[in-house]
């Protein structure tokens, strides 16, 4: 099984990135933002309280995310998946001690961290020109979004170091065309 944390702050196109490894390698994507999504368009109890957050641009607390991922990895273990793509999990170094504990109870690990790195101002452009089609305010207001950003890197570096000292961890430049960014993570993936 090839499990894969695919990396990177809002904007950088971990999602699209997701849909084309996921056929390419016969992954299941989870997506963290899709479960968020999808709890609270229904207005679960973990829905409703992830979106005090969100809304603020704050990130979700770990007990919450934690509980939203394990039922999900559950679930989908039942399909006998050749391995998964975690987009946007984990996000702090207890999520990924979580995560690491969580997949050995299941028999299997993560194979590699693929981190996205994009310039800040080229992610504030992309969040800006995608809310104006998504409909998501998170993605609407620039205040929010460089909160989001900013957030995402005092809460997540640590994760570089915890990965890179597993010797797991590969920065893939996320700027250029789908097709280009989609051959350079490929190019780590074929080595694992």
């Amino acid at each position: 099984m090839k499990n894969i944390v695919l990396f990177g702050p809002p904007g950088a196109g971990k999602g699209t990135q997701a849909d084309v490894l996921k056929e390419t390698y016969q992954l299941i994507h989870l997506s963290t933002g899709d479960m968020f999504r999808y709890n609270m368009k229904n207005n679960t109890e973990l829905g409703k309280l992830a979106k005090t957050y969100t809304e603020k641009g704050h990130l979700v607390p770990d007990t919450v995310t934690n509980e939203m991922l394990k039922d999900e990895v559950t679930r989908q273990l039942e399909k006998s998946p050749n391995g998964f793509i975690f987009d946007g999990y984990p996000r702090t170094k207890d999520q990924a001690e979580v995560l690491t504990a969580f997949l050995a109870e299941k028999g299997t690990e993560i194979a590699a961290m693929v981190a996205l790195e994009v310039d800040d101002e080229v992610l504030v452009g992309r969040l800006l020109e995608r809310g104006k089609s998504s409909g998501r305010a998170d993605d609407a207001n620039e205040t929010v979004i460089r909160e989001r950003i900013a957030e995402y890197y005092r809460k997540t570096d640590i994760l570089k170091e915890y990965y890179q000292a597993e010797n797991k961890y590969y920065g893939v430049d996320g700027v250029g065309s789908v097709k280009e960014i989609t051959h350079r993570l490929s190019d780590v993936i074929d080595t694992l």
